[in-house]
């Protein structure tokens, strides 16, 4: 005999077999099944837990039931179905769904109205949405994957929608200034990381303005927006979303968005003379990333192959940048960016993080320790082939483990990458280890740090950042500037921030730790990778 009940962990127990019957004959018995890969679970029983139940109905049985593998006639009978999440390979989940049946109307009800009142006190379930659809990004598929996949299953939960199908760029950010956001319990992006960007900078932009906060200001402290963001990839990398939930599959995150997670993540603002340029949840890259994007932009008419034969030319040009790189130590992390701990869901470096940074800061605010003006900023000059800082590992489908692995979600720093003049070859061995599991950032011309702050000077546009650089003077002293001119005859490069081209070379970043919150958990650990640890 097998029981189905909820216990005092609050989760539901089903059977493995396609038939099973719990407390004799006075128990539901299993209807009908379709959890797949039962290879992959317990030969008598797996847990579901209530949270991740999507919804329960009742179910017409037509009079029948599955016993012994031969359908047999019951007397009344009555049913109820479990819709619930099952997880596949690659940290995909499906939708599932198991129904039970029994000869007592009372006792089917019963387990259907306890379930029932057991869902309804999930506070974090989102009830209402505001869904903006991107028709025309990646392969131009937004409108039919959410139609197809995402839809239905929001109907299913119960979840009402209002949805904006964007018809051009910033749209949806100019909307989120405009309409009240206080009435959906969550906002949701149906494209690629652009489209992703521009709900991120219109939700920031409206909190800060309703709080009274100049953006403007590089060292305003940011307000954290209570609503949280929902990412149904559907663009060309999908690089946040698979960085956070670890795969770029439209099902799996409508799952994630229904059980109601939610995951904190830093966001980068990007400063030049005192103005915001723009904000930054991924990549900031300038040298050898910033000339793909710059070049990319050119070519748009080859669609998505721009961006393989940009990457060749750019990589065949072989163009080194020279300037100087200020950044202030992220010495209130517990992990580094060579660690091989990377982030996943509960991480603990995110949690252990953001405690001793609030800490840090009170301290900072009653006089206990030295401010930002007395910190130790590091500075490193030279000639570069990128520089690249990222936010989260940039894992997507042809890098599976990013371009820095045990970059943290939620830590407020960020992985600084200075990738130094070398031979192409060299270069080519960099890029390489990005595919596999080398450690790419064991190279004697990479350097990696872990930062919470850094300024970029370029060489060429001295005058152009004349209050940049006096002020740099005052807090590091000379500038590598200020000697006799190198041999590198390379002009600027441009910064791609998330994507995007930025208008200036010489730039100011500051991180925020944990100023947005989106529908995921994080990448779930993998057995595997947990044992090989």
């Amino acid at each position: 005999m097998r029981s189905f009940r909820v216990g005092a962990g609050r989760s539901v127990r089903v059977c493995a077999c396609a038939c099973a019957s719990w407390g004799g004959c006075e128990g539901p018995q299993i209807l009908t099944e379709n959890l797949k890969s039962r290879r992959h679970r317990k030969a008598d029983a797996c847990s579901v837990p209530i949270s991740e139940i999507i919804t329960v109905e009742e179910a017409d049985t037509h009079g029948k039931h599955h016993s012994s593998g031969k359908w047999q006639k019951m007397e009344k009978p009555f049913a109820f179905t479990v819709h619930c999440v099952q997880r596949a390979r690659r940290h995909r989940w499906k939708w599932a769904q198991v129904t039970f049946c029994c000869a007592e109307e009372p006792l089917c009800h019963l387990w259907l109205h306890t379930l029932q009142e057991l869902l309804g006190k999930l506070a974090s379930r989102p009830k209402h949405l505001l869904v903006f659809i991107n028709p025309f990004g990646g392969k131009g598929h937004g409108k039919r994957i959410y139609e197809r996949k995402v839809a239905p299953l929001f109907t299913l939960a119960s979840i009402t929608t209002e949805v904006i199908v964007t018809e051009r760029a910033n749209q949806a950010k100019e909307s989120l200034y405009e309409i009240n956001i206080d009435k959906y319990d969550g906002i949701v992006c149906v494209g690629g990381d652009g489209m992703f960007s521009e709900v991120l900078h219109g939700l920031i932009g409206r909190t800060q303005r309703n709080a009274g906060v100049d953006q403007n200001q590089p060292r305003a402290a940011l307000v954290p927006s209570p609503v949280r963001i929902g990412i149904i990839p559907a663009g060309s990398t999908d690089c946040v979303c698979f960085s956070t939930v670890g795969t770029n599959d439209a099902e799996t995150s409508a799952l994630h968005i229904i059980v109601g997670d939610s995951l904190p993540m830093d966001v980068s603002s990007v400063h030049h003379s005192g103005t915001l340029l723009r904000y930054s949840v991924s990549l900031l890259g300038y040298g050898f990333y910033g000339d793909i994007i710059r070049d990319s932009e050119r070519k748009r008419w080859m669609g998505l192959l721009r961006y393989d034969f940009s990457g060749v030319k750019t990589f065949f040009s072989h163009h080194c940048y020279e300037g100087t790189v200020s950044f202030l130590p992220a010495r209130h992390t517990v992990g580094s960016p060579r660690d091989r701990k990377p982030c996943r869901a509960g991480c603990f470096v995110c949690r252990q993080s953001k405690q001793q940074l609030e800490e840090e800061q009170k301290r900072s605010l009653y006089g206990l320790e030295n401010t930002e003006e007395m910190e130790e900023w590091k500075v490193v000059c030279g000639k570069f082939l990128a520089i690249n800082a990222t936010n989260m590992s940039c894992a997507c489908p042809r890098s599976p483990r990013g371009l820095s692995p045990a970059a943290h979600l939620g830590d407020g720093s960020s992985d600084l990458i200075l990738i130094r003049k070398c031979s192409r070859f060299n270069f080519l061995r960099f890029l390489v280890r990005h595919t596999n599991q080398y450690d790419q950032f064991d190279f004697a011309f990479v350097e990696v740090y872990r930062v919470k702050k850094f300024q970029f000077l370029s060489k060429h546009v001295e005058d152009e950042d004349s209050d940049l650089k006096e002020r740099g003077k005052m807090r590091f002293g000379p500038m590598c500037t200020d000697a006799p001119p190198c041999c590198c005859a390379a002009s600027n490069s441009s910064w791609n921030c998330d994507g995007e081209i930025l208008s200036s070379s010489s730039i100011e970043v500051r991180v925020h730790c944990q100023l947005v919150r989106l529908f995921a958990r994080g990448i779930e650990e993998d057995p595997k990778e947990g044992a090989d640890s």
